[in-house]
């Protein structure tokens, strides 16, 4: 039973606010409104797709903010945004053509894993340290960006942290510019998403439109917000609430 009583309404859109301040100071704040929208009663396949359509207006917000940033990346822009776009629909159909069944017993172990990859994050980064200047390595940046947005097509908690330590790896250039373009193709494959969730996908509209504006007001003032409190606190309040919510499934299933 879906609880669509005020207070849980008021209960999403606090957490699309934090989730927005906890993506401007770290990502991962889509770890935050999954298990919010499991809270209010919606099952797990319902909650991951209205996620994923309800993070896009927060996607568009951070592109918008960076774009400065993409300039001079056209080659390297064109050809993720192209295997991203691809491999987030193969991610998609998987998700809708998959029994329901196959996503309710994956589930606990993928909020797990991004919980895990989130928690390594400031690791990631020291090791995979880009260089600028040098050339991608396309011939792995591109299968390994495709794989990522088959994961974000299909569930997509953590994605940004997944792009980015793939970007890291293969695709040499300032941090900056990358998260640049970590953001873009976040915006890619949530674009996907939002086309295929909403013509197929059992969404739960009344969350999204509770969610999608503060998604987007979070990836603006959520960044002054976040800056007030160590980026090692929140990841460690997202981590603690992924581990125990994949635990909580994990159990449960």
């Amino acid at each position: 039973m879906i609880d669509t009583s005020p207070g849980s309404l008021a209960f999403l859109l606090v957490a699309g606010l934090v989730a927005g301040a906890v993506n401007a100071a770290a990502g991962g704040g889509s770890l935050l409104v999954f298990p919010s929208l499991l809270a209010v009663g919606l099952p797990p396949l319902a909650a991951n797709v209205t996620n994923s359509i309800a993070q896009w207006p927060g996607y568009l917000g951070i592109v918008a903010g960076v774009r400065r940033d993409l300039h001079g990346q056209g080659r390297r822009v064109l050809l993720t945004s192209v295997v991203s776009a691809v491999g987030s629909a193969v991610g998609c159909t998987l998700l809708l053509v998959l029994p329901s069944s196959v996503f309710d017993a994956v589930v606990p172990a993928l909020v797990l894993l991004a919980s895990g990859v989130f928690a390594l994050q400031p690791l990631i980064r020291r090791w995979t340290a880009p260089t600028p200047g040098a050339p991608d390595r396309l011939v792995t940046l591109l299968p390994t960006v495709f794989l990522a947005a088959v994961y974000g097509g299909y569930f997509g908690g953590a994605l940004g942290v997944i792009l980015i330590a793939t970007l890291s790896l293969f695709a040499h250039d300032s941090l900056v510019r990358l998260n640049a373009l970590k953001g873009l193709l976040s915006l890619v494959v949530a674009t996907v998403t939002v086309v295929y969730f909403a013509i197929g996908a059992p969404v739960y509209w009344p969350a999204v439109a509770v969610l999608a504006p503060t998604t987007l007001v979070g990836g603006y003032i959520g960044a002054r917000i976040a800056r007030r409190s160590p980026e090692a606190v929140l990841r460690a309040a997202v981590v603690l609430l992924g581990m125990t919510v994949g635990i909580y499934l994990l159990v449960t299933a």
